[in-house]
């Protein structure tokens, strides 16, 4: 049966159940990859308000110009 997942707290608990049921258990998820999920979430978040903050705009710029810098560096 498909499952939906349920996290009334932003991510901190994940709860599982059946579709159509009502009844639910904690999840036994990955705690990383809720970790990922709100991390992932906080960069489209900051993407989303640079659209409108220039100061934030242009600090992304520079993160993004550093990382191209470095992402081929392999020390």
């Amino acid at each position: 049966m498909t499952k939906i997942y349920e996290s009334p707290d932003g991510g901190r608990t994940v709860y599982e159940r059946d579709i159509g049921c009502t009844s639910r258990t904690v999840s036994r998820e990955d705690t990383s990859l809720i970790s990922q999920m709100r991390e992932d979430q906080l960069w489209g978040d900051i993407r989303r308000r640079a659209r409108t903050h220039p100061g934030l705009q242009a600090e992304l710029e520079r993160v993004i110009m550093f990382y191209n810098l470095i992402k081929h560096d392999n020390r």
